[in-house]
């Protein structure tokens, strides 16, 4: 087959298959390797040995040191430092016991050499946000949960794949001399070469970009350029040792103060993206059905021991004595998909040490994918049903992140607060949120587009954002900041004055500003004066008696703001839509405030204290 056409196969597979994963909210891994052992050993459309020759596995090695610099780059001490106990736990006491416990099921039960075990136990220890965390917004499990997994996933990604990285250079360093004291001498060069080209190729991109000695759209091209070259020749000093060197080259940038790493890291996590794509497809199709057949007895025992012995074990130590309850321990305990790197990492790995004569190294790979694929498949099919039976799953997101904590984004929360949702709402003000939490809904101080929002604003059980504010720039940012996380269809914005009266070339697009809220003449000022001088939001729970219709002959002026269905679902009221509530539905309006003695006879409703002041557009 034609080289070019082969590229082209690679790039349309990896798209579908990372679309479909998108899809069915599963982890791409899965059907990236499906799809290769699919078009190598199945069908026998792809040879990766034959179609690339002699440039398949420097390919690979400089594919696992861009997976392994931009996992690093995610490594901050400070915020491994401000971590609970259980998260530092399963980070590196815990990691050593999953390490342990694989590595002597390796030895005694698998009868595989103890330098191979070692190394097997290493790459079991990764588990990975790429795999973690599609399977939690599938799962969705509460947020104590949800924060351990993902904080272990992010974290665990580098710490494993460095220890990785370590014992694999202390298995070649053996190899390559006679005795064990010239073993360690060999060692030692390594880890001096490959800590010292890290510290260096850090130190130096770091102050290039913090004293602008390269253009700032130059940056990502450096930073390639840096990772390679330190790659290739910590390589040429020391065989092996660059992966050491790009781990530590992107802790240090990760840890270095005031440098600014976010359009890097992007750039990364997306070039990382295009590499384990077509990487996976590439490794799959390199397994020989011959040796998963002859292997398949050892990767489920393997598989049913991590999974029920070696995660279980990890997750009690790291998780002894703290608040958790035993539901928690035993979600956490289940939930632990191995991915990425250990996939990667293990090809190369095997890949090289069979070039260099160690026996059992090709049963590496076979092992390893029966592990991952038996972690995705298992947990994805019966995690979610384990956590509704242990009551740790979290309802289908139907809270409110609420953008302003001003007296109209305040009143608005209660209304919906009240309703039975739940609701955050953020505000760069400190008055405001002093309001807001004096009112006793949920806050966030801070600018909610910032890095500190990233890390800390919790969306579990949140469904729909609304921008309630008055400056129309901050909606529109925080309406395309939030577009991903919760879809396009549920982030909405408050028109500002300013708004209507810009001619059109001078408004962001619809898609950026998001869906209007309340209705095209409804602006916050108007809002904020109408509910300052004689309106409240009230809540109506309508009957086959009074139904809408009645409703609105009661209230001819009413303005509706949301309406809860049946089934507890929110529907909110969006400029250019028309919405019929049905009997048994509550309507949450704006109504002209009524009398005490008329407000009592009407009894399904029920009245939210008015704001006190007024915010202007600016």
């Amino acid at each position: 087959m034609d080289l070019t056409l082969i590229f082209a196969g690679l790039a349309v597979a990896s798209i579908i298959c990372q679309w479909f994963s998108w899809w069915v909210k599963l982890p791409a891994i899965l059907f990236l390797i499906l799809t290769g052992i699919v078009a190598g050993p199945v069908l026998g459309w792809l040879d990766p040995d034959e179609t690339f020759g002699d440039y398949l596995f420097p390919f690979v090695s400089l594919s696992v040191a861009i997976i392994l610099f931009e996992g690093s780059l995610t490594l901050n001490f400070r915020e491994i430092r401000g971590l609970g106990r259980v998260i530092r736990r399963l980070n590196l006491s815990g990691a050593l016991i999953t390490m342990s416990v694989v590595t002597l099921i390796g030895i005694v039960v698998l009868e595989l050499s103890w330098p191979i075990s070692l190394l097997l136990g290493s790459l079991m220890v990764v588990t990975g946000p790429t795999v973690v965390i599609p399977m939690l917004r599938t799962i969705r499990p509460n947020s104590n949960i949800s924060s351990i997994l993902r904080w272990e996933g992010i974290t665990i990604d580098t710490v494993g794949a460095l220890l990785a990285v370590v014992v694999y250079e202390f298995i070649v360093s053996s190899i390559d001399v006679d005795g064990f004291v010239n073993s360690l001498i060999v060692f030692g060069q390594m880890l001096l070469i490959g800590f010292s080209f890290g510290v260096i190729g850090g130190w130096f991109l770091g102050t290039a970009f913090q004293r602008y000695w390269i253009p700032e759209y130059l940056h990502n091209l450096a930073t390639l350029a840096a990772v390679t070259a330190i790659f290739a020749i910590s390589n040429s000093l020391r065989h092996e040792s660059g992966l050491l060197s790009v781990t530590v080259m992107g802790m240090w940038l990760a840890n270095t103060k005031g440098l600014s790493i976010k359009e890097v890291l992007n750039f990364k996590e997306s070039l990382t993206l295009v590499f384990i794509s077509g990487l996976f497809i590439v490794l799959a199709a390199r397994i020989d059905a011959n040796d998963v057949i002859q292997m398949a007895g050892s990767g489920l025992f393997l598989f049913l021991s991590v999974q029920f012995l070696a995660r279980p074990l990890k997750v009690a130590w790291s998780t002894w004595g703290s608040k958790l309850t035993w539901q928690e321990r035993v979600m956490i305990a289940w939930i632990g998909p191995r991915g990425i790197v250990a996939a990667a990492v293990s090809a190369l790995f095997a890949f090289r040490l069979g070039e260099a004569g160690f026996e059992g190294a090709e049963q590496l790979v076979p092992l390893t994918f029966c592990v991952i694929v038996g972690t995705v498949v298992f947990q994805s099919a019966t995690a979610g049903y384990l956590a509704r039976l242990l009551g740790v799953s979290d309802p289908e997101p139907s809270g409110f992140l609420i953008i302003g904590a001003n007296p109209v984004a305040r009143a608005v929360g209660l209304a919906l607060k009240q309703a039975g949702y739940r609701v955050v709402v953020t505000d760069g003000s400190w008055d405001n949120i002093s309001a807001a939490r004096m009112d006793g809904l949920e806050t966030y101080y801070g600018n909610v587009v910032s890095d500190h929002a990233d890390q800390n604003l919790v969306l579990i059980g949140l469904g729909y954002m609304l921008a309630i504010t008055p400056q129309r720039d901050l909606n529109v940012i925080a309406t395309m900041r939030y577009r991903n996380e919760f879809g396009a269809n549920y982030v909405y914005t408050m028109q500002t004055t300013q708004d209507k009266k810009l001619a059109s070339k001078h408004q962001a697009s619809g898609e950026h500003r998001g869906n209007i809220l309340f209705g095209d003449d409804i602006t916050f000022s108007r809002l904020a004066s109408l509910l300052a001088r004689d309106h409240t939001i009230r809540s109506t729970t309508l009957t086959d008696t009074f139904n809408f219709d009645r409703y609105l002959e009661q209230h001819p002026d009413v303005l509706l703001l949301f309406a809860k269905d049946l089934k507890s679902k929110v529907h909110v009221i969006q400029m250019g839509t028309m919405l019929t509530p049905q009997p048994g539905w509550t309507v949450i309006a704006l109504l002209k405030s009524e009398p005490k003695s008329s407000l009592a006879e009407s009894k399904g409703d029920e009245k939210l204290p008015p704001p006190d002041i007024i915010d202007l557009d600016v």
